[in-house]
């Protein structure tokens, strides 16, 4: 009977923790299914890869391997210690949770013992192969007002699936996107089991969409803050004044000091994106001129000129 080294079968070293090793079959299983490798050794890889990682993840089991010492090589022959099946406890299996459908190596009976079906004493176990998909991340783009209110949206992606013949394939698919109230930029939305796509049992993996917001001519936003770049006429700058203000969720009534100037920042609590603790708007003023372009237009800017005397360049003047 020759020795099989699990550890060189899985790739890994004789000091991998559990998580490593569990990394480790995951990986292989998906490269040598049947089901989906091209290679030609796939169903012989794959049922050493069962074995190896039913010995591996379980640690009673493991540690009556590793006692056998690493000083044999894989090939040469091996005959296990007198009353090893004794000391390992050796038995009867129902089975276990490997890839596929196979029967274990003599390697495995002599260390471990044979296996016992429902029928009687058989060689071959009932393995269910199971294959978690991997989780996916993608970007969704939304409007400040969608977090204001809250909405739904269409998505339409390029998802991994498996087919009927065991390959994975890419379909476009449409998803409803449930986008929360108050939700931020950077903020990731997760869609349960639509990610990537699993092998036997396994379970499709999340699809995880971070959140950034559309370009807007009006507003930004920095964290839960609002940033609104408001147009106001010179008039409503330089006499001060209330003005009505357009949110995504209603309109508000702002007090726009006297002489104010284009850069001036007025925040308002609590009207930023909403939630437990809701941000701030800030409104950044936009003097905005009308334009001369009728006679009383033109008549009016020069009464202002010639009434009002002022000159924007004052400060640049050096004495």
């Amino acid at each position: 009977m020759e020795y099989k080294d699990y550890y060189k079968i899985m790739g890994i070293s004789r000091e991998a923790t559990q998580d490593e090793i569990k990394k480790a079959y995951r990986k292989l299983a998906r490269k040598y299914h049947p089901d989906v490798s091209e290679a030609s050794d796939a169903e012989e890889r794959f049922k050493e890869l069962g074995e190896a990682y039913e010995v591996l993840k379980d640690p009673e089991k493991r540690k009556a391997y590793d006692q056998l010492g690493s000083d044999w090589k894989a090939g040469q022959e091996f005959r296990p210690p007198p009353g090893w099946q004794a000391h390992t406890g050796g038995g009867g299996f129902e089975g276990f949770g490997g890839a596929g459908e196979a029967d274990f190596s003599d390697f495995f009976e002599d260390l471990f013992g044979g296996g016992f079906s429902r029928g009687g004493r058989s060689r071959t176990y009932q393995r269910e192969f199971r294959s978690d998909g991997q989780d996916r991340h993608a970007r969704i783009l939304i409007d400040v007002r969608d977090s204001y209110t809250g909405a739904t949206r269409s998505l339409q992606m390029q998802l991994p699936e498996m087919s009927r013949d065991g390959r994975v394939i890419n379909r476009q698919r449409v998803l409803n996107v449930k986008i929360p109230k108050g939700i931020r930029p950077g903020q990731q939305i997760r869609l349960k089991e639509q990610g990537g796509a699993a092998m036997g049992s396994g379970t499709a993996g999340d699809l995880y969409l971070e959140v950034e917001f559309q370009p807007d001519d009006f507003f930004h936003v920095e964290g839960k803050d609002v940033y609104l770049k408001l147009p106001v006429a010179p008039w409503e700058a330089a006499l001060g004044g209330k003005v009505n203000v357009p949110l995504p969720a209603g309109d508000i009534e702002l007090t726009i000091p006297p002489n104010s100037a284009s850069g001036r920042k007025l925040r308002v609590r609590k009207k930023g994106l909403p939630g437990k603790e809701p941000g701030d708007l800030i409104v950044v003023l936009n003097v905005v001129f009308p334009p001369a372009n009728d006679e009383k237009a033109r008549k009016l800017y020069g009464q202002m000129r010639d009434t009002i005397h002022f000159d924007p360049r004052t400060g640049m003047r050096r004495s």
